[in-house]
């Protein structure tokens, strides 16, 4: 399970949520049989849980790939209209038990689609040259507003700091459980 954010008690978070670290083991028990091919990939913030699960493979030949990708788009489209009304049920029993929003997602072969994702403000302070650069990509059309610039900003940091992400995560894994063993000081 991918941790998404660091839930430690020594970050600010406006309020005590419910750890999620069961989350994936909870949503591969609760999932039925028969949707995805194995185990979802469950991803957790503070915001939001995110299960995206791969489909069974396609049968059949395709002229060319826009036509398999084609096909796998409709094969997406089509589990998602199914399992609504399950994925609904499921998602408010996860989302009273974790208090987080749920979204979910479908991947086959090369396409990858998310459902109904929570989009969480971030408040933030900048100095004079942050807000340069956000106008600079504003101005040049690369983005529509600050806030449409500072998520491409973010976005392009995560894809090229994937690893670096990882370890940093990971490290403050191993921080916070060495802070739940330490002393008991009440």
């Amino acid at each position: 399970m991918g941790r998404g954010g660091w839930k430690g008690k020594g970050g600010w978070q406006q309020a005590e949520i419910p750890s999620a670290d069961d989350a994936a083991a909870w949503f591969g028990g609760r999932l039925p049989e028969g949707w995805f091919t194995g185990d979802p990939v469950v991803t957790v913030d503070r915001e939001e849980i995110v299960i995206v699960g791969e489909l069974q493979p396609l049968s059949g030949a395709y002229a060319d790939d826009a036509a398999r990708a084609a096909a796998e788009d409709g094969r997406i489209s089509r589990f998602r209209e199914e399992t609504r009304d399950e994925r609904i049920e499921i998602a408010r029993q996860a989302e009273h038990r974790y208090q987080r929003k749920v979204a979910w997602g479908a991947s086959l072969g090369g396409t990858r689609h998310l459902f109904t994702t929570h989009s969480a403000p971030v408040m933030t302070r900048l100095r004079q040259p942050e807000r340069l650069v956000l106008d600079t990509l504003v101005d040049a059309g690369v983005a529509r507003s600050r806030s449409e610039a500072l998520a491409w900003a973010v976005r392009l940091v995560g894809e090229h700091a994937d690893s670096w992400l990882a370890e940093l995560r990971e490290a403050m894994t191993k921080v916070d459980d060495l802070r739940s063993q330490g002393p008991d000081l009440s």
